[in-house]
C-alpha cells in the first residue's frame, strides 16, 4: 500500500509513505516494537533504488494483549504499519521509466494460543508522474493512532532501583490525570509486563513502581515509552509518547537467550495446542511402495502427457533399434531419479536453513512459471515446424541430439520431473509427508523410487521390442504425428499463463504472453534466409528486448493481493486460527488444500467438488467449507499440512469436534466424499 500527496512527482524531492497492511482474524494478534513477555516483532525489508531511502516504521500506538499469564504489546483487527520513503535528488530514474519499483520482504508472528510464523514478499510500482492519493484515508488513519510527542519537564525522572524502575511523570495532559494509565515502553526486555505494577497521583504528578524483568538485558540510559489510559475508557486515543534520561543504577542484567522463554514456550505449545496424529502413520518401507506407485500413476495426470508425447515420437524415429531404445530408456530413467534426487535435496536444504516449503515448491516462484512458459513455446514451435534448431545454431551444436541421443534422452527426463513435480497422485502425499521428518539419506530413496514410478513405463516398453513393432512404420504420418504434439505444448503454455495470472495478476499475465508472443517472432525470424533474415531478426530481437526491458518485471512482480479468494460463495478463505474457531462452534469443516499450479487440485475442483450430489451432502449436514490457496508461499498453509502428515497438495480433510482429522485420497471420487460426510 502506498500514498503520496495529489500530482506528485519523482522525479523531485517527496516523501512517499508505504506500508504494511496486516489483517489479523478474530482472537489473533501481531506485534508492537516491543512485544511484551513473548512474541517478535514485524521486520521489513526494503529493496530501493539508489537515491530512495526508507525510514523506520511510524508504530501505532499497541494495546495490552493478556494471555494466559503473560501480557503482550501489539495489535488486533486490521493495522498498517507505514514507513516513509525519502526520495533524493540521488535519484536518477531511466529515461524511459515511468515508475518506481519497490520490493519489500517482510515478516511477522501471529499468535492466539499457538503461534504462526508468516512472511511474504511484495512489489510496488509507483507512478513518476501522478497520484496515489487512493489510500489517503488508510494512511492519515494509521499516522494518527500514532502517540503524540510529549516533552516532560525538568522535574519528571525516571530511576533505576534494584527491583523496579520508578516513575514520577508532571504535567501530563490534562486528559490523562486521575487515570489509570499503561506504560509501554520501546525497549524491550527491560520491565516485566505481566508483573503487578503500583501508581498513584499525587495532585498532577503521576507516580509508578513497575517491576523489572527477570530476564533483562539491557540497561538502557535513555528510555522511550508510550502512555495510554488503560482500559476502555479511551479507545480511540493515540497516547502519548515521553523520552527520558534514566537515572539511579541498572542492577546487573541476565544473558540474554536466543529466544525468549515465553516466545519459546509458546512455540512449543504449538506443536501440540489444537494439534492432531498425522492421518496417516508409514514406515520407510510404506513409503518406498507409496512413492512407487504414485510415481507410475503420475504418468496419468495431463502434466506429463507433453513430455511423453516427445518420448513417442522418439519411438516412432528408431522403430528397429532395439539398442538404441534400451539405452535411451536407461538414460531417461536416471535423468527422472537424478532430478527427482536434486529437487528433494534442495527442498531438505531450504527446509534446514529455515523456509517453509513443501512439494511443489518451484511453481509458486513466478520466475520458474515464466521460464517454463518460454521453454515450452520453444518446444512446441519447434514441433509445428516454425523453425528448426539446425537453422539456428552452429552445426556443431545443431547435431548434438544424433551425436548424443543418450545425453538428450537424460535431459528429456529432467524436463518430465520439471513439469510433473507439481503434481499429486494417490499414495505420493503421504510418502512425501514423512520423506521430510526423514534423514537425509532415507529421504532421497524415497525421492528416487518416486522418479523410478514415474520412469518405469518407459523404462519397460524400451526393453520390450513388441512396443517397437506395433508402431506403424516411418512415413509421412510422422510428420503430421509431430505437428500434432505440437498442440499439447501449446496448452501447457495456456496452463502456465494461467498459474502466473494467479501470482502476479493479471497485468503478469498480459506481459508474459507478449513476451512469448516476441520471442516465438524471434524465433521465425532467425529461420529465415540471406538478406531477409538479417532485416527482420534484427528488427524482431530489437523488439523483443525491449518488451523484455519494458514489461519483464512485471512478469515477477507479485500481486498485492494475498492470495486468490474464493469465487464461490458457498467457500471461505482458510486462515490460521479459523478451523479451530469453528470447531468450538460445533461445527464440521472441510478443507481444500489446493493451488493453481497443481493440476490434481483443479481437476478435483471441476468434477467430484463440482458435482451436485456433492454440494447438497455439504449442505445437507450443514459443512463449512474452507479454501486453503497455496499457489504462493505461505508458511502457515505449509505448517497445517504438516500437521497432516502432508507436504504438498491436493489434501482434502474433514474436520469434527472430538475425532482426529479425515483425509481424502488425492483424486477424489464423488462415492468417497459422500461416505466421508455420511460418516461424520
Amino acid at each position: 500500500m502506498a500514498h503520496a500527496p495529489q500530482g506528485v512527482t519523482a522525479l523531485a524531492p517527496n516523501t512517499v509513505w508505504v506500508g504494511l497492511q496486516l489483517n489479523h482474524q478474530p482472537h489473533w494478534h501481531s506485534y508492537w516494537q516491543n512485544p511484551g513477555d513473548s512474541g517478535l516483532p514485524t521486520q521489513l525489508q526494503w529493496t530501493l533504488p539508489v537515491g530512495v531511502m526508507a525510514g523506520d516504521i511510524q508504530w501505532p500506538s499497541p494495546k495490552r494483549l493478556p494471555l494466559g499469564q503473560l501480557v503482550n504489546y501489539g495489535y488486533e483487527g486490521t493495522v498498517l504499519l507505514p514507513v516513509a520513503l525519502t526520495i533524493t535528488p540521488e535519484f536518477k530514474p531511466g529515461l524511459l521509466a515511468s515508475s518506481l519499483p519497490i520490493q519489500l520482504k517482510a515478516s511477522w508472528l501471529v499468535c492466539r494460543l499457538e503461534c504462526i510464523p508468516e512472511e511474504g514478499e511484495f512489489s510496488l510500482s509507483l507512478p513518476l508522474k501522478g497520484s496515489t492519493a487512493i489510500n489517503t484515508a488508510a494512511f492519515d488513519a494509521a499516522l494518527a493512532a500514532r502517540p503524540q510527542a510529549w516533552v516532560a519537564d525538568k522535574v519528571s525522572r525516571f530511576t533505576a532501583q534494584a527491583d523496579a524502575l520508578q516513575v514520577s511523570l508532571s504535567g501530563l495532559p490534562s486528559n490523562l490525570h486521575g487515570k489509570t494509565l499503561d506504560f509501554f515502553p520501546e525497549t524491550g526486555e527491560v520491565l516485566n509486563p505481566s508483573a503487578p505494577s503500583q501508581q498513584a497521583w499525587q495532585g498532577t504528578v503521576w507516580t509508578a513502581s513497575l517491576p523489572l524483568s527477570a530476564q533483562r538485558s539491557q540497561s538502557p540510559t535513555q528510555l522511550a515509552a508510550v502512555l495510554k489510559v488503560s482500559g476502555a475508557d479511551a479507545p480511540n486515543d493515540p497516547g502519548w509518547r515521553v523520552e527520558l534520561p534514566v537515572s539511579g543504577v541498572w542492577p546487573a542484567v541476565a544473558t540474554r537467550p536466543a529466544i525468549s522463554p515465553a516466545l519459546q514456550a509458546a512455540l512449543d505449545a504449538n506443536a501440540n495446542v489444537g494439534n492432531v496424529p498425522p492421518a496417516v502413520s508409514l514406515g520407510l518401507l510404506a513409503a518406498l511402495i507409496g512413492a512407487l506407485l504414485g510415481g507410475l500413476i503420475l504418468n496419468l495426470m495431463p502434466c506429463v502427457f507433453p513430455v511423453l508425447a516427445i518420448k513417442v515420437l522418439n519411438f516412432t524415429r528408431h522403430a528397429d533399434d532395439h539398442r538404441s531404445h534400451r539405452i535411451s530408456g536407461i538414460a531417461y530413467t536416471a535423468g527422472v531419479m537424478v532430478s527427482f534426487m536434486a529437487l528433494g535435496l534442495l527442498l531438505l536444504g531450504l527446509r534446514a536453513a529455515g523456509e517453509s516449503l513443501g512439494w511443489g515448491f518451484q511453481l509458486q516462484n513466478p520466475a520458474v512459471v515464466a521460464g517454463l512458459a518460454a521453454l515450452f513455446t520453444v518446444i512446441g514451435l519447434n514441433l509445428a515446424g516454425v523453425f528448426e534448431f539446425g537453422s539456428l545454431l552452429p552445426s556443431g551444436l545443431a547435431a548434438f541430439q544424433a551425436k548424443h541421443p543418450v545425453l538428450d534422452a537424460f535431459l528429456t527426463g529432467v524436463l518430465a520431473v520439471a513439469v510433473a513435480s507439481p503434481c499429486s497422485a494417490p499414495f505420493m502425499g503421504a510418502s512425501l509427508g514423512l520423506a521430510v521428518t526423514l534423514p537425509a539419506a532415507q529421504a532421497l530413496m524415497i525421492f528416487a523410487t518416486l522418479g523410478l514410478g514415474l520412469a518405469l513405463p518407459y523404462l519397460l516398453a524400451s526393453f520390450v521390442p513388441a512396443v517397437a513393432r506395433a508402431l506403424p512404420k516411418p512415413g509421412a504420418w510422422m510428420d503430421a504425428l509431430r505437428k500434432l504434439l505440437a498442440f499439447p505444448m501449446f496448452a501447457t503454455v495456456v496452463w502456465l499463463v494461467w498459474v502466473l495470472g494467479q501470482q502476479s495478476g493479471i497485468d503478469g499475465a498480459g506481459a508474459l504472453l507478449a513476451i512469448l508472443v516476441a520471442m516465438s517472432a524471434v524465433l521465425w525470424s532467425l529461420s529465415l534466409r540471406g538478406r531477409l533474415r538479417i532485416t527482420i531478426a534484427s528488427i524482431s530481437i530489437a523488439a523483443c528486448a525491449a518488451t523484455l526491458w519494458a514489461i519483464g518485471p512485471l512478469v515477477t512482480q507479485l500481486s498485492l493481493a494475498t492470495g486468490a479468494q474464493p469465487t464461490d460463495q458457498r467457500w471461505q478463505a482458510w486462515t490460521p486460527g479459523k478451523v479451530e474457531q469453528l470447531l468450538a462452534d460445533q461445527k464440521t469443516v472441510f478443507v481444500d488444500f489446493t493451488a493453481a499450479w497443481c493440476v490434481t487440485c483443479q481437476y478435483n475442483k471441476k468434477t467430484t467438488l463440482a458435482n451436485d450430489e456433492v454440494k447438497a451432502a455439504f449442505a445437507t449436514k450443514g459443512v463449512v467449507m474452507l479454501l486453503a490457496d497455496w499457489t504462493r508461499r505461505d508458511p502457515a498453509i505449509t505448517a497445517a499440512l504438516a500437521q497432516l502428515g502432508r507436504n504438498g497438495v491436493p489434501v482434502y480433510v474433514f474436520y469434527k469436534a472430538g475425532r482426529a482429522p479425515l483425509v481424502l485420497s488425492e483424486i477424489l471420487s464423488v462415492q468417497e466424499v459422500r461416505e466421508a460426510i455420511e460418516s461424520l
